[in-house]
């Protein structure tokens, strides 16, 4: 993913947020964009595998950020 790709789709999840779009996916969304963009440098390793695990949360919050974080980290990665 090139930068102009990873600051537009950044744009995209924050206002979709910002309209109630799923708040919670869209904020794992752009962590996951930005772990898979900056890589290890963005956040630890501990941190990156707490939020691969969300997504089989029982709470809805918790499993909603989990599934943005890793379509995200998908988006960033392909």
């Amino acid at each position: 993913m090139d930068e102009q790709t990873f600051q537009s789709e950044i744009l995209r999840a924050r206002t979709y947020r910002e309209l109630g779009e799923r708040p919670a996916y869209w904020t794992g969304y752009e962590r996951g964009l930005r772990r898979g963009f900056y890589g290890e440098c963005f956040g630890t390793d501990q941190e990156h595998e707490l939020w691969l695990t969300l997504e089989a949360d029982g709470d809805a919050i918790c499993r909603e950020r989990g599934l943005g974080y890793r379509d995200g980290l998908v988006m960033a990665t392909a």
